[in-house]
C-alpha cells in the first residue's frame, strides 16, 4: 500500500527528461560546468541550475511540506552553491555535493520554522486555486480522479510531516527520487546500513498512519 502510493506520488513529482547527471552528448557533463563556473563563467552555472532545480525542489518540497518554503530554500540552496563552487573537488559528484546543501537547507529551514507563527499546511494548500480542469463539467471524471488524487496528496503530506527530520528524508530521496542506498548514504554522511534502517522505521510508522486510507 505504502509503496503503491509513494510510487504514483513519485511518478507525479518526476520530470519527464533523462537523468540530469547524463549529458546529452552536444552538452557539457558537470565536471565542465563546474569548472567553467569557477574560472567566472556565471552561465555555465545556470546550466548546472536548469539541470537540477526541477529535483531539487521536489526534494526540498519533500522535506518542508510547502511550496513557498520549498521556493524560498531552492533559492538559498543554489546561493550557497554558488558561493562555495570554489570548495567542490571536482572529482566528486556535483550531484551528490548540490543535493547535500539543498537537504541540510531545508531541514534548517524547518527548524527556524517552529521559532517564527506557521500557518496551517492543509489551509495553505486548500488557499490554492484548482487547475481549470477540475472545475470543468464536461470532464467530470477526470475531475473525479484527480480530486482524489489530490486527497491522497494531503494524506500522504500529513503523514510525512509526522516523521522525524531523519526518516523524511530518506524516504524523499529513496521512494520520491529514487535514488540508491549508496547514494543517500553519501548524501547524508552515513553509512548505508544507517539509511536502511531509517527507511525500515519510516515505512512501518507510514503504514500505520495511511492504514485503512488506501
Amino acid at each position: 500500500m505504502v509503496d503503491e502510493l509513494l510510487s504514483r506520488h513519485r511518478a507525479a513529482c518526476e520530470e519527464q527528461t533523462q537523468d540530469p547527471q547524463v549529458a546529452p552528448p552536444t552538452e557539457p557533463s558537470d565536471r565542465e560546468l563546474v569548472v567553467r563556473t569557477k574560472k567566472g563563467e556565471p552561465e555555465a552555472f545556470d546550466c548546472l541550475i536548469q539541470r537540477y532545480q526541477r529535483r531539487l525542489f521536489n526534494v526540498i518540497y519533500g522535506i518542508v511540506l510547502n511550496y513557498q518554503d520549498a521556493d524560498d530554500v531552492l533559492l538559498e540552496t543554489l546561493v550557497k552553491a554558488y558561493r562555495n563552487i570554489n570548495r567542490f573537488r571536482e572529482d566528486s559528484s556535483f550531484y551528490t555535493w548540490i543535493y547535500r546543501i539543498a537537504v541540510n537547507s531545508a531541514i534548517n529551514w524547518r527548524r527556524r520554522a517552529y521559532t517564527r507563527p506557521t500557518v496551517s499546511l492543509e489551509a495553505d494548500e486548500e488557499e490554492r486555486p484548482l487547475p481549470e480542469e477540475l472545475v470543468d463539467q464536461r470532464s467530470g471524471r477526470e475531475s473525479l480522479r484527480r480530486l482524489e488524487l489530490e486527497e491522497l496528496q494531503k494524506k500522504l503530506n500529513e503523514c510525512l510531516s509526522r516523521l522525524s527530520y531523519a526518516h523524511r528524508v530518506v524516504v524523499t530521496l529513496f521512494d520520491l527520487e529514487g535514488m540508491s542506498h549508496g547514494e543517500i548514504a553519501q548524501i547524508l554522511g552515513c553509512s548505508e546500513g544507517t539509511v536502511r534502517s531509517r527507511l525500515f522505521y519510516a515505512h512501518q510508522q507510514l503504514k500505520r498512519c495511511l492504514q485503512g486510507y488506501w
